[in-house]
């Protein structure tokens, strides 16, 4: 499904963003990426979504090697993603419906088939009867899952999500967090970018640590939250689990 190999990124002389990355996700998988600020967590998610490019080693998603796109391919290959990011970037003077449809018109679907694709979605993140309504209208939970249901429209092979909840507030990250508890049910590839421990403990299949550009470790959750390995990863569990 999605291997990266000896993948290399440097921001510039002095800052590493990745260096030799090696890991490999399954169809299905539900993988979290935790670690601290500036680990390079967030870069990994943009080569997957090819906003940056390696200097060094491959990316392959479903048989593409996306780091050797051509410019006029890009576009295609995203389409077979959903992204989620942390604020919103829904379209302000567009309604909740019209958000959605939006990226189906653009991508082709045809006009008997976009109000059933939006219903469809928006029962799936739990936003029936929203359709009206403005994004100022809506909580910051409402938005984020907008958000969620834009991506889910175009049925993407991959879901990645980059803090997807920390903008906001304890009640309203709960609501975010039951909807991607449902899909993590519905077998989707989704990779999560979080600070959310106790949820990526509770609903992954694999956790992956990362810390100063490097995958420290990787592994199912109970593992790497109860029996860490590498000496970073315990470090940066005792701090978070003080806090």
């Amino acid at each position: 499904m999605i291997t990266f190999d000896q993948v290399s990124l440097q921001y510039d002389a002095k800052h590493t963003a990745l260096s030799n990355i090696n890991i490999h996700i399954d169809k299905g998988e539900f993988v979290f990426i935790v670690g601290p600020s500036g680990a390079g967590k967030s870069t990994f998610v943009k080569i997957l979504t090819h906003e940056l490019v390696p200097e060094q080693g491959t990316v392959v998603v479903n048989g593409l090697t996306i780091n050797k796109l051509k410019s006029s391919k890009i576009p295609y290959y995203r389409r077979t993603l959903g992204i989620v990011f942390q604020d919103f970037r829904l379209l302000s003077e567009k309604t909740v419906y019209e958000n959605i449809a939006f990226v189906l018109r653009v991508t082709g679907a045809k006009s008997r088939e976009i109000k059933p694709k939006v219903q469809r979605v928006l029962d799936l993140v739990g936003l029936r009867g929203k359709e009206k309504e403005l994004p100022s209208k809506l909580s910051g939970g409402e938005q984020q899952r907008v958000a969620i249901a834009r991506a889910l429209a175009l049925h993407p092979d991959i879901l990645c999500f980059d803090e997807p909840t920390s903008a906001l507030d304890p009640e309203l990250t709960g609501e975010v967090l039951r909807v991607l508890r449902e899909l993590a049910d519905n077998k989707t590839t989704m990779i999560i970018v979080t600070h959310e421990m106790k949820f990526a403990r509770e609903v992954s299949d694999r956790v992956m640590f990362f810390a100063d550009g490097q995958i420290c470790e990787a592994a199912p959750p109970e593992q790497l939250f109860e029996h860490p390995q590498h000496e970073k990863t315990q470090q940066f569990l005792r701090s978070v689990m003080r806090s």
